[in-house]
Protein backbone atom coordinates (compact mmCIF):
# COMPACT_ATOMS: atom_id res chain seq x y z
CA UNK A 1 0.00 0.00 0.00
CA UNK A 2 2.73 2.57 1.02
CA UNK A 3 4.64 1.36 -2.37
CA UNK A 4 1.67 2.15 -4.22
CA UNK A 5 1.12 5.76 -2.48
CA UNK A 6 4.68 5.92 -3.14
CA UNK A 7 4.53 5.62 -6.83
CA UNK A 8 1.05 7.58 -7.45
CA UNK A 9 2.77 10.70 -5.72
CA UNK A 10 5.61 10.09 -8.29
CA UNK A 11 3.50 10.06 -10.96
CA UNK A 12 1.28 12.84 -9.70
CA UNK A 13 4.34 15.10 -9.90
CA UNK A 14 5.93 14.04 -12.95
CA UNK A 15 2.78 14.95 -14.47
CA UNK A 16 2.19 18.38 -12.74
CA UNK A 17 5.85 19.11 -14.09
CA UNK A 18 5.38 18.21 -17.73
CA UNK A 19 2.09 20.34 -17.79
CA UNK A 20 3.95 23.37 -15.64
CA UNK A 21 6.85 23.05 -18.68
CA UNK A 22 4.14 22.47 -21.38
CA UNK A 23 4.45 26.01 -23.68
CA UNK A 24 1.13 27.99 -23.21
CA UNK A 25 -0.80 28.70 -26.27
CA UNK A 26 -0.78 32.38 -26.80
CA UNK A 27 -3.23 34.52 -28.76
CA UNK A 28 -3.07 34.82 -32.85
CA UNK A 29 -0.93 38.08 -32.53
CA UNK A 30 1.85 36.46 -29.89
CA UNK A 31 1.59 33.49 -31.50
CA UNK A 32 2.70 35.05 -35.08
CA UNK A 33 5.05 37.03 -33.28
CA UNK A 34 6.71 34.21 -31.71
CA UNK A 35 6.79 31.91 -34.86
CA UNK A 36 9.50 34.60 -36.68
CA UNK A 37 8.21 33.88 -40.21
CA UNK A 38 5.52 36.35 -40.44
CA UNK A 39 7.07 39.73 -39.14
CA UNK A 40 5.75 41.59 -42.04
CA UNK A 41 2.15 40.57 -41.26
CA UNK A 42 3.20 42.01 -37.55
CA UNK A 43 4.43 44.64 -39.10
CA UNK A 44 0.84 45.28 -40.87
CA UNK A 45 -1.34 44.35 -38.55
CA UNK A 46 0.62 47.42 -36.21
CA UNK A 47 0.43 49.96 -38.68
CA UNK A 48 -3.43 49.00 -39.63
CA UNK A 49 -4.16 49.34 -35.82
CA UNK A 50 -5.42 45.93 -35.42
CA UNK A 51 -3.67 44.42 -32.67
CA UNK A 52 -5.64 44.51 -30.19
CA UNK A 53 -8.87 43.28 -32.57
CA UNK A 54 -6.64 40.35 -33.06
CA UNK A 55 -5.90 39.78 -29.57
CA UNK A 56 -9.30 39.67 -28.69
CA UNK A 57 -11.36 36.52 -27.80
CA UNK A 58 -12.25 35.85 -31.58
CA UNK A 59 -12.50 33.49 -32.62
CA UNK A 60 -10.82 33.76 -35.70
CA UNK A 61 -9.23 32.22 -38.68
CA UNK A 62 -6.70 34.12 -39.81
CA UNK A 63 -4.76 33.21 -43.28
CA UNK A 64 -1.53 34.77 -42.73
CA UNK A 65 0.98 34.99 -45.50
CA UNK A 66 4.46 34.13 -44.96
CA UNK A 67 7.31 36.66 -45.09
CA UNK A 68 7.97 34.89 -48.47
CA UNK A 69 4.23 35.16 -49.53
CA UNK A 70 5.08 39.23 -49.14
CA UNK A 71 8.37 39.39 -50.33
CA UNK A 72 6.84 37.43 -53.90
CA UNK A 73 4.00 40.24 -53.98
CA UNK A 74 7.04 42.88 -53.46
CA UNK A 75 9.02 41.03 -56.49
CA UNK A 76 5.54 41.80 -58.42
CA UNK A 77 4.80 44.94 -57.42
CA UNK A 78 7.83 47.18 -56.44
CA UNK A 79 7.02 49.44 -53.77
CA UNK A 80 3.62 48.30 -52.48
CA UNK A 81 4.55 47.64 -48.98
CA UNK A 82 5.67 50.65 -48.29
CA UNK A 83 3.19 52.25 -49.71
CA UNK A 84 0.89 50.18 -47.81
CA UNK A 85 2.39 50.73 -44.39
CA UNK A 86 1.66 54.96 -45.01
CA UNK A 87 -0.39 56.30 -42.67
CA UNK A 88 -2.31 58.03 -45.40
CA UNK A 89 -3.49 54.14 -46.80
CA UNK A 90 -4.22 52.42 -43.44
CA UNK A 91 -7.96 52.21 -44.55
CA UNK A 92 -6.46 50.08 -47.41
CA UNK A 93 -4.08 48.03 -45.62
CA UNK A 94 -6.92 47.24 -42.94
CA UNK A 95 -9.19 46.20 -45.43
CA UNK A 96 -6.69 44.28 -47.17
CA UNK A 97 -5.46 42.25 -44.12
CA UNK A 98 -9.26 41.72 -42.69
CA UNK A 99 -9.58 40.20 -45.98
CA UNK A 100 -7.20 37.59 -44.88
CA UNK A 101 -9.85 36.94 -41.19
CA UNK A 102 -12.62 34.73 -41.26
CA UNK A 103 -14.68 35.60 -38.06
CA UNK A 104 -15.29 32.06 -36.72
CA UNK A 105 -12.68 29.22 -35.86
CA UNK A 106 -12.54 27.07 -39.21
CA UNK A 107 -9.41 23.71 -38.75
CA UNK A 108 -8.33 21.74 -41.74
CA UNK A 109 -10.38 18.86 -41.42
CA UNK A 110 -13.32 20.99 -41.82
CA UNK A 111 -12.31 23.00 -44.58
CA UNK A 112 -11.38 19.84 -46.95
CA UNK A 113 -14.99 19.04 -46.01
CA UNK A 114 -16.35 22.11 -47.91
CA UNK A 115 -17.77 22.04 -51.22
CA UNK A 116 -14.56 23.25 -54.00
CA UNK A 117 -15.88 26.75 -54.08
CA UNK A 118 -17.40 27.39 -51.44
CA UNK A 119 -17.11 31.38 -50.58
CA UNK A 120 -16.61 32.27 -47.10
CA UNK A 121 -17.50 36.16 -45.68
CA UNK A 122 -14.43 37.42 -44.09
CA UNK A 123 -13.84 40.62 -41.40
CA UNK A 124 -13.79 43.01 -44.56
CA UNK A 125 -16.88 42.02 -45.57
CA UNK A 126 -15.83 40.22 -48.65
CA UNK A 127 -16.32 36.90 -49.59
CA UNK A 128 -13.17 34.61 -50.44
CA UNK A 129 -13.33 30.87 -52.22
CA UNK A 130 -12.39 28.11 -51.02
CA UNK A 131 -10.72 25.72 -52.70
CA UNK A 132 -9.97 22.07 -52.18
CA UNK A 133 -9.84 19.93 -54.98
CA UNK A 134 -5.16 19.72 -54.85
CA UNK A 135 -4.90 20.69 -51.53
CA UNK A 136 -6.79 23.77 -49.59
CA UNK A 137 -6.55 27.12 -51.71
CA UNK A 138 -7.91 30.83 -50.34
CA UNK A 139 -8.77 32.56 -54.11
CA UNK A 140 -5.59 32.29 -55.32
CA UNK A 141 -3.40 31.46 -52.29
CA UNK A 142 -2.04 27.98 -51.21
CA UNK A 143 -2.31 27.18 -47.73
CA UNK A 144 1.05 25.90 -46.93
CA UNK A 145 0.59 24.91 -43.37
CA UNK A 146 -2.60 24.34 -41.40
CA UNK A 147 -3.96 24.46 -37.73
CA UNK A 148 -1.26 26.51 -35.63
CA UNK A 149 -4.24 26.41 -32.41
CA UNK A 150 -4.46 29.74 -30.45
CA UNK A 151 -6.66 30.68 -27.89
CA UNK A 152 -8.33 32.85 -29.88
CA UNK A 153 -8.73 31.05 -33.23
CA UNK A 154 -6.38 29.17 -36.10
CA UNK A 155 -3.70 30.30 -38.34
CA UNK A 156 -3.28 28.62 -41.60
CA UNK A 157 -0.25 30.01 -43.46
CA UNK A 158 -0.79 31.00 -47.21
CA UNK A 159 1.78 31.30 -49.64
CA UNK A 160 0.58 34.62 -51.71
CA UNK A 161 -1.08 37.90 -49.86
CA UNK A 162 -5.04 38.01 -50.71
CA UNK A 163 -5.80 41.40 -52.66
CA UNK A 164 -9.42 41.88 -52.23
CA UNK A 165 -10.68 42.87 -56.03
Amino acid sequence: MKKTFVSLLVVASLALAAIASAPRKQDIVDTAVGAGDFQTLVAAVKAAGLVEALKSKGPFTVFAPSDEAFAKLEKAKPGILADLLKPENKSKLQTILKYHVIPSEVRAASAVKLKNGTMVETLAGRKVKVGNKHGVTIDNAKVIKTDILCTNGVIHVIDTVLIPK
